[in-house]
């Protein structure tokens, strides 16, 4: 499948129009090995993965937000999946949703304000688990950080809480309007914590693949998380790609809440993603665990990541790039003000040089553009 880069897109709440199309070529195939070469192939070279969706351009996590990065080329959207009260599946990168959604100017759902522990941290709010999702479609999603992405605000209050089904049916659509088969990446948020109050993401996502003829090896499927647990407990359900997620700090819940000591430092040791590679296809590392910063913000050298990870037979898919000056490295910061537009091509090819094998991106078109130009 080559990918196709979409320029000049206009997203209204109907329809997508002026599309210009500029194919690109595939890349030689590339041998993963180990585990991945049992169930996945990739010969496309680095992949693109829609962040949220398209999270730079429409409140993250909407079918719109999805539907136009798919459009602007991304090979694969990305539904964080959390539980509604009766057991349904919903798209939100938090199950906490005061904060992408407009829950609080709802009275009918004041007294469903509360405040729990999550992954051992306080939260106060509104929780996808305490709605069923009839209730939730009532909402509407909102930009998560207007003040740094005041545009998206424009589309706040247009768009619902998608279930994983209506993801998933909007990846058939598109594969079959684009002529290109569109991929899919789940990640299971807070696995641990749904598991204790009985609403476990695990045997929901695994039927749902399976519902939908996606639990195979030629499917276009990763299903990715920031804990262990349940990606061993899938691993022997599922038999597509999984990914370890691993922060730039801290540990995975799941260990904290074993007492085990062991930290993401620790998983990413060579002994660390060889342990990895039994349960796990890839790794999906905060970028700064390939080309740190230093203190001012600025890039220093690449470290062995990407190679160790290699050597262990894992793919290597960092997050999160994004154009703004606020998150972009200091040697690519345009100006002092953080919502503007960086360097951000500059970033992108820093890190294809270090051999990822694709990355998430709340930009989807600067990400393909920058991929392109790698190849001219």
């Amino acid at each position: 499948m080559a990918r196709t880069v979409l320029a000049g897109v206009v997203l209204t709440t109907m329809a997508l129009v002026g599309i210009a199309v500029l194919p690109i070529a595939s890349a030689a195939q590339q041998d993963t090995g180990g585990v991945s070469a049992q169930r996945w192939q990739h010969s496309d070279g680095p992949l693109v993965i829609g962040h949220r969706g398209s999270a730079g351009y429409r409140p993250e996590h909407t079918l719109a937000s999805y539907e136009l990065a798919v459009r602007m080329g991304a090979d694969y959207l990305e539904p964080d999946l959390v539980s509604t009260r009766d057991g349904k599946l919903v798209t939100r990168h938090e199950n906490e949703i005061g904060g992408t959604t407009d829950v609080s100017s709802h009275p009918e759902f004041t007294g469903r304000k509360a405040t729990k522990v999550i992954d051992g941290v306080a939260l106060t709010g509104w929780f996808t688990e305490d709605f069923t999702l009839a209730e939730l479609k009532t909402l509407r999603a909102k930009e998560r950080i207007p003040e740094t992405r005041a545009r998206n605000t424009l589309y706040d209050g247009r768009f619902e809480i998608p279930t994983f089904q209506e993801v998933v049916d909007l990846q058939r659509r598109l594969s079959k309007e684009l002529r290109r088969d569109v991929g899919i990446y789940p990640e299971t948020k807070h696995p641990t914590y749904f598991q204790e109050i009985g609403l476990a993401l695990e045997p929901k996502l695994v039927d749902a693949l399976n519902r939908n003829g996606l639990n195979r090896p030629d499917a276009k499927v990763f299903v990715q998380s920031f804990e262990v647990a349940n990606l061993k407990t899938l691993n022997r359900s599922l038999r597509v790609p999984i990914v370890q997620l691993v922060n730039g700090s801290g540990a995975p819940y799941d260990f904290t809440k074993a007492g085990d000591k062991r930290t993401y430092d620790d998983l990413v040791t060579p002994a660390g993603l060889k342990e990895v590679a039994t349960y796990a296809d890839g790794i999906g590392p905060s970028k700064d665990r390939i080309i740190p910063r230093d203190a001012a913000g600025f890039l220093l050298a690449p470290t062995n990541l990407v190679k160790d990870a290699h050597a262990a037979k894992l793919v290597v898919h960092p997050f999160t790039f994004r154009n703004e000056n606020a998150f972009l490295p200091a040697d690519y910061r345009s100006s002092t003000d953080p919502a503007a537009y960086g360097r951000a091509f500059d970033e992108y090819a820093k890190f294809f040089a270090t051999g990822i094998d694709g990355l998430f991106s709340d930009n989807a078109d600067t990400a393909v553009e920058a991929l392109a130009s790698t190849r001219r």
